[in-house]
């Protein structure tokens, strides 16, 4: 009778030494995570501030104002799903493709300015707008190059090259090499990507390629006049 009491007596020791180790280390694994978690949302925010990008600032008339250096826009998928609608969260937080000749842009001829839907980063203008044909609002450059950013894209089984917003990541669309002159590109976006501010863009001709490219022309023609004239 007594040996069987011990032997009860052992096995309820035994389990409330197990009882109360299994407690400890649960309670020491807890303590070490929540000193650990500051730390991890510290260093995530760091990460954050330290992360800069350059972009050229633009007035809504296409007046160039400055470069500047700027901390990267950086959000939460649940951030964005709340800024953004379900189409145009898919399309720019998740490389998504609106239907041709479904988007809001693609036959659009006012004079005006481009900036992301996501940050508002100038973009585009209507001056360097062309009719592609594809469906897709196509430029043949951004409005400053700094502004966009372009990355290789080997989706749907071909290599493609992807452009995206440098303030925020947001993907835009792609560029390809059957552009128009100037620069032979045709950037070809997603409406949904693009926010249109209308207005009458002031032509930056000291910085655009177009003024560029027919300055270097006319300069050739001139002193290729002049040199007829001297030799005559």
């Amino acid at each position: 009778m007594f040996d069987s009491d011990l032997g009860k007596n052992e096995g309820l020791v035994v389990r409330r030494r197990a009882f109360l180790l299994t407690s400890a280390s649960a309670l020491a694994g807890a303590i070490l995570w929540s000193l650990r978690r500051p730390s991890a949302v510290q260093a995530k925010a760091v990460k954050r501030a330290s992360e800069e990008v350059t972009i050229v600032e633009f007035s809504d008339s296409g007046v160039r104002l400055k470069t500047v250096h700027v901390p990267k826009v950086v959000k939460t998928e649940e951030e964005w799903r709340k800024q953004l609608s379900r189409g145009v969260f898919t399309i720019t937080r998740q490389a998504d493709t609106e239907f041709a000749y479904s988007g809001e842009y693609w036959n659009l001829h006012e004079k005006g300015l481009y900036r992301c839907i996501c940050c508002d980063n100038a973009l585009f203008t209507s001056d360097t707008k062309f009719d592609s044909g594809t469906g897709w609002p196509s430029f043949w450059a951004p409005i400053a190059p700094e502004n966009v950013r372009t990355t290789r894209d080997a989706s749907l089984s071909m290599v493609r090259t992807a452009v995206s917003c440098t303030e925020c990541d947001a993907h835009l669309g792609h560029v390809f090499d059957d552009g128009p002159e100037p620069t032979g590109l045709r950037y070809c976006m997603n409406s949904a990507s693009l926010r249109f501010v209308a207005g009458q863009v002031v032509e930056e001709s000291s910085k655009s390629p177009r003024a560029s490219t027919m300055r270097h022309r006319e300069g050739k023609a001139g002193r290729h006049e002049q040199h007829l004239e001297t030799s005559s």
